[in-house]
């Protein structure tokens, strides 16, 4: 069975459609994706069951589309927030505190994501390879500009989406708030130290 949403050719079509993925992310975030039925979807959206089918050929159609809304929603919020910063250390720090505060206003944010996997793992792969593809762009460029140490910006996204992640579970979903000051600036100098050119860099430079 195709996995593929459909596209509406209509404005009313797109507000439907904006009702069923709003639905569908209510519906898998507090109860799971196999808990969620089309039906369930379809009542907390206010429209009829077969209006489902209009867009969506099955659950798992509607689960993709929700990873990949998420998706660049967070990509669009983090590239907004660091709009017109410059040094890279501000843009890291700014970086992770906007999407420590993305993962508290987006609950669903880190069940959806996560059960993605056990459902089609295509869908969760494909969300962190395209954070990562950004993200690794952004290094790439920083490194040519000698800002960041060399080596592979690849392994160093998937690094820092790492701390990113971990710390988004540990304070924004587990406590439902930003982490500390300190506990931000103890991982912010371990960034640092990471991925500052050291001298002998520098000199090739």
């Amino acid at each position: 069975m195709s996995t593929q949403a459909r596209k509406p050719l209509t404005a009313r079509g797109e507000r439907t459609r904006c009702k069923l993925l709003h639905a569908a992310e209510r519906e898998f975030g507090e109860f799971g994706f196999h808990t969620a039925s089309v039906s369930s979807i379809t009542r907390r959206a206010g429209v009829a069951q077969g209006t489902f089918y209009i867009y969506y050929s099955s659950k798992e159609a509607i689960l993709r589309e929700l990873v990949d809304s998420i998706g660049h929603k967070l990509r669009r919020t983090l590239s907004e927030a660091m709009h017109g910063l410059e040094k890279r250390m501000d843009i890291e720090r700014q970086g992770l505190l906007t999407f420590l505060d993305f993962a508290i206003r987006e609950k669903n944010l880190y069940r959806v994501v996560l059960e993605s996997q056990f459902i089609d793992e295509s869908i969760y792969r494909d969300y962190y390879q395209r954070l990562a593809e950004a993200y690794a762009n952004q290094l790439e460029r920083s490194q040519q500009a000698g800002e960041t140490r060399a080596g592979s910006a690849v392994a160093q996204a998937w690094a820092l989406m790492g701390i990113a992640n971990f710390l988004g579970l540990r304070y924004s979903v587990w406590e439902g708030q930003l982490p500390p000051d300190e506990a931000i600036d103890t991982v912010m100098a371990f960034i640092e130290g990471g991925l500052t050119p050291d001298t002998m860099d520098q000199t090739r430079n």
